[in-house]
């Protein structure tokens, strides 16, 4: 066990230069395009989990915003593949490092507002002053709103790395709870090794759901400036 709690937060180096690209890349290998007239049974598979993720996520859409539909499911597959192999033992995960989740949010976040004010320019204005505000109120109601449209990309970025960070932390507490405890109670070590395979099984689960909620809300305000 490493003896600092955020050793594995640390951006990884190979003869003094940081490797951070090398590794944001190499997911990317993990998914093969197809080549063959009949695809094998992982491509098929591949296929139809993307084809199932998009029809969902892309039903709301109007036409432009089905343009997005690359993006999107690129974005859905770099983090969850990202989130998993951060999950391997002595490996880094990119997804904890809040300045890499806002390179992703905020381009994202501005490109939808801008399709907004771009498309639907009266609308995406309206949303800054609700119907029916009293007179003395708009101004505050303005920078109000103004504020929360601003927040909506940090929210991202600190909704994914919170939760990311939070369960490799847990993980490595417990982790080094049981190593502990095998020289002092070999039943307890037992129970917290088994705690430690459930909340490995757990953060499997949470790397794909936080993947697929960070493109949800990123299609949610594609959705709202379409």
């Amino acid at each position: 066990m490493n003896e600092n709690l955020f050793t594995s937060f640390t951006t990884p180096t190979m003869m003094g230069l940081p490797i951070v690209v090398l590794i944001i890349m190499f997911p990317s290998i993990l998914f093969p395009s197809p080549s063959r007239l009949i695809n094998n049974r992982l491509v098929s598979l591949q296929q139809w989990l993307v084809q199932l993720t998009s029809k969902q996520m892309l039903a709301i859409h109007s036409h432009k915003g089905q343009t997005w539909a690359l993006m999107l499911m690129s974005l859905i597959l770099f983090i969850g593949s990202t989130n998993l192999l951060g999950l391997l033992p002595h490996s880094f995960t990119p997804t904890t490092q809040l300045s890499m989740n806002l390179g992703m949010a905020i381009p994202l976040w501005a490109g939808t507002v801008v399709t907004g004010f771009r498309y639907k320019t009266k609308a995406s204005l309206a949303h800054f002053l609700p119907q029916g505000t009293p007179i003395p109120l708009i101004p505050m109601l303005v920078i109000i709103e103004t504020i929360s449209l601003f927040i909506q990309p940090v929210a991202l970025a600190v909704r994914l790395t919170a939760n990311i960070t939070a369960g490799h932390l847990f993980m490595h507490l417990i982790g080094g709870a049981a190593l502990a405890l095998t020289n002092i109670s070999a039943s307890i070590a037992l129970i917290t090794f088994i705690i430690l395979i459930l909340l490995t099984i757990l953060e499997f689960t949470v790397a794909l759901i936080q993947a697929y909620v960070f493109t949800l809300l990123v299609s949610l305000y594609l959705h709202d400036n379409t």
